[in-house]
């Protein structure tokens, strides 16, 4: 099945976010991935192929973004 062919899929958050509205969503629509803000659904959505979101998850697997997640002071 290639991408174009995989059905488009509702908003969902990952299941460590609660139910605290401060969550990144993610939904695959038209064979793309697509990313918003849950506190904000009428705002911008980003949209990437889903090879930049796997490269994405690779890196995050690999601890390359930790450092975003610290708190800075």
């Amino acid at each position: 099945m290639t991408n174009s062919e995989l059905p488009d899929l509702d908003w969902h958050k990952a299941s460590i976010s609660g139910d605290q509205g401060s969550c990144v969503e993610f939904r695959r629509h038209g064979g793309m991935v697509q990313i918003r803000d849950s506190k904000d659904p009428s705002g911008p959505v980003l949209t990437f192929a889903p090879h930049e979101i796997a490269a994405m998850l690779h890196g995050a697997s690999l601890g390359e973004f930790d450092r975003l997640a610290q708190d800075a002071s």
